[in-house]
């Protein structure tokens, strides 16, 4: 087995890093207290999985660290694109499932990867699906991921949030699984971007926690949670079929649970469900249905 650079050990310890600081600002918010479950994988490597369920604020929430190697798969060499027989890859994702339906839900993920050729990249970003629109939230989370990336000569927000636009697209619904974000990969400086992506672990806390804070407490109803269900299986249906993080995980023997824990716990497929015309839930599909907004100019 090949060994793992010192650069992938920085990353890493980064990545364990930036799960730790996450956790301790979700459970502040919640109340509840994120699970342990560390894992081995078949091959080498393994993860910590972290998964708070039934919280005050988060139904679900997960936060999730990985370092995984081995002989790299054939369907994932041609995947890449990368002629290699052995890989690296660690990263943190983390996915919240409000429970109030204003509150949107929120993932995110960074990532590094590493072959025996030599080639070495940096991926991830961060991406918003409310059930109900707001101005103030969308250009609150836009800006901030915004700043962090000007806040680096590696960063490029702009062509980022066209790629996470272009990425997050139900082409079966006709419709944006969210609002965005910031979409990156392959990028080969990676010391810059795991300067960067130092930065983002605390920016994308910083762009989410102040729409929870701001919803957290609004009154719903049962048609609300119905809505929230019902637009949580457009979450699920990317997941499951689009999702290029999952079918990675899958293909390299990733640990099932921790790669299918972004699935939201409540789950409605009604059929032809249809918003009313001039409804605020209209309001969210005339949105995911146009094309994407300018946020940050």
């Amino acid at each position: 087995m090949a060994p793992l650079s010192k650069t992938f050990h920085e990353a890493e310890t980064l990545y364990r890093r930036i799960q730790s600081d996450l956790i301790a600002r979700y459970e502040s918010i919640d109340g509840g207290r994120f699970d342990m479950d560390a894992w081995d994988r078949p091959g080498g490597g393994g993860g910590l999985t972290r998964v708070l369920s039934d919280g005050a604020v988060f139904e679900k929430a997960a936060v999730n660290v990985s370092a995984v190697q081995g002989p790299a798969p054939k369907k994932l060499t041609e995947h890449l694109g990368v002629e290699a027989s052995w890989f690296g890859a660690t990263g943190v994702s983390l996915i919240l499932h409000p429970r109030n339906p204003y509150i949107p839900t929120m993932h995110a993920n960074l990532r590094y990867f590493e072959t025996d050729t030599g080639t070495a990249w940096c991926g991830g970003g961060a991406d918003l699906t409310p059930y109900y629109y707001f101005d103030q939230d969308a250009f609150h989370f836009h800006r901030t991921l915004s700043e962090a990336c000007q806040r680096h000569e590696a960063g490029d927000y702009q062509r980022w949030k066209t790629t996470c636009d272009e990425y997050f697209w139900l082409p079966h619904r006709g419709e944006s699984r969210g609002i965005g974000g910031i979409f990156f990969d392959h990028e080969t400086d990676v010391n810059s971007m795991l300067a960067l992506q130092s930065d983002l672990g605390s920016a994308i806390a910083d762009a989410y926690l102040p729409i929870v804070d701001r919803h957290k407490e609004s009154p719903y109803g049962e048609a609300q949670e119905r809505w929230q269900h019902q637009r949580r299986g457009r979450y699920v249906e990317f997941n499951l079929i689009h999702d290029r993080g999952t079918k990675f995980g899958l293909q390299t023997d990733g640990r099932t649970e921790s790669i299918l824990v972004s699935l939201p716990p409540r789950v409605r497929f009604d059929y032809n469900a249809v918003p009313s015309p001039g409804s605020p839930e209209q309001e969210l599909i005339d949105v995911l249905t146009s094309p994407p907004r300018i946020w940050v100019t």
